[in-house]
């Protein structure tokens, strides 16, 4: 792509954040896939401090934990835009269409996509992602593996996400998004991410634990003001 076709490009407006925990090995698609179908964007890699595993020359290293480690990739991003994509998503066809169109139309609002879940889990994972796009839809409640994408300097006035909290960050960002009157805006594609967290753990048990703290939380941000 020329620096022409860059400049162009809706997606040079953004740096694309992916944090990728301590021992996980799934992020190489999904890095392949942006630098061959995004060049124009900032992509940020952000591994854990002290992960063995070799990481690309452009990644950064920051203290383990999904808050700090997308907060780092935040403070070292350059564009306007900041797209937060957990390592194990994969992008549906119509991802990047779809968000170039978003971009051109550059809604001060937090978009998200749609989620669909791979098929390396059960096959009940279909009614898990129509309930967290029915959350998303209706209660306004888009999780991190939906592609958080949002204003530089909103996500800065909104203070990043909360390094205390080792899960649920992405939750306690779209509340203050909330409390602050950003709206929810819907982008009209598929993320896909992995369910091999419940081919693992059973869905039955992996499903009610993942509900209990949605639950928690969001009783918790509902009464902060």
């Amino acid at each position: 792509m020329t620096r022409a076709n860059q400049g162009a490009d809706p997606l040079a407006r953004m740096s694309i954040v992916v944090p990728v925990g301590p021992g996980d090995t799934t992020w190489p698609p999904l890095l392949a896939a942006l630098r061959r179908d995004a060049p124009g964007a900032q992509l940020i890699p952000v591994f854990a401090e002290g992960d063995p595993q070799q990481s690309p020359a452009d990644a950064l290293r920051a203290p383990a934990g999904r808050a700090r480690q997308q907060n780092a990739g935040a403070s070292a991003a350059t564009r306007d835009w900041l797209w937060f994509v957990h390592a194990d998503t994969r992008l549906a066809p119509d991802a990047l269409p779809a968000l170039r169109d978003w971009l051109a139309q550059a809604p001060a609002a937090l978009g998200w996509f749609r989620l669909r879940f791979a098929d390396d889990g059960p096959p009940a994972m279909r009614w898990n992602a129509r309930g967290a796009n029915w959350r998303a839809r209706v209660l306004g409640l888009p999780f991190g593996d939906q592609g958080l994408l949002l204003p530089r300097a909103a996500f800065l006035a909104l203070g990043g996400f909360n390094p205390a909290l080792d899960s649920g960050e992405d939750h306690a960002l779209v509340w203050a998004a909330r409390r602050a009157g950003l709206p929810l805006r819907a982008i009209d594609a598929d993320l896909l991410t992995s369910a091999r967290k419940y081919a693992m753990h059973g869905w039955l048990p992996t499903t009610l634990h993942h509900l209990r703290l949605t639950v928690a939380q969001a009783w918790r941000e509902a009464r902060r003001r």
